[in-house]
């Protein structure tokens, strides 16, 4: 079964089970709802599903409470583990987002000239936008912001990215 990423446990907050998370979820409110399942990858290999007790926003974190944990001292093991979910647990995107994982491997085609650029390999999240890392044939990585004049069509049944690199991105 696949599992996808949805936050890093980076610290505990207050003394009454919570922590802070850092995530990568487009939709927390939703993934973190009350009653939602997870599961908590440590770096030792450990895995637990939890269930959501309480979500709210602190700061640029979401702080999170799982049921059956209720203190600061049972959920320091969290610290430093991954919440993930399972293929079947994600969630219905809006138009025009994708999850990283649809789009690692796609060909990206320049719109202009019909040539193939290469494949994206990585998307980045650096601020405003996402980057998205092209790995081309003996040259170094393209990076190409998210943004509608630059990526003009993502079809996933043929697997072809079609995009405009505009002036000043392959330097």
């Amino acid at each position: 079964m696949e599992f996808y990423d949805v936050g890093k446990v980076v610290n505990t907050h207050g003394l009454k089970g919570e922590v802070r998370v850092i995530s990568v979820t487009t939709l927390p409110e939703a993934r973190y709802q009350k009653g939602a399942s997870l599961i908590w990858f440590g770096k030792d290999g450990r895995q637990e599903e939890l269930t959501v007790r309480t979500h709210r926003k602190h700061k640029t974190f979401d702080l999170l409470a799982f049921d059956e944990y209720f203190n600061i001292n049972q959920v320091e093991q969290f610290v430093g583990g991954t919440l993930k979910v399972s293929e079947e647990d994600l969630l219905e995107l809006p138009e025009n987002e994708f999850y990283v994982h649809e789009l690692i491997g796609l060909t990206v085609i320049d719109n202009d000239s019909g040539e193939t650029i290469g494949k994206i390999k990585e998307v980045l999240s650096p601020g405003a936008n996402d980057v998205w890392v092209v790995q081309r044939q003996g040259q170094k990585d393209l990076l190409l912001p998210y943004i509608e004049p630059v990526i003009l069509d993502v079809d996933f049944e043929t697997g072809i990215v079609k995009v405009h690199v505009m002036e000043g991105l392959d330097e």
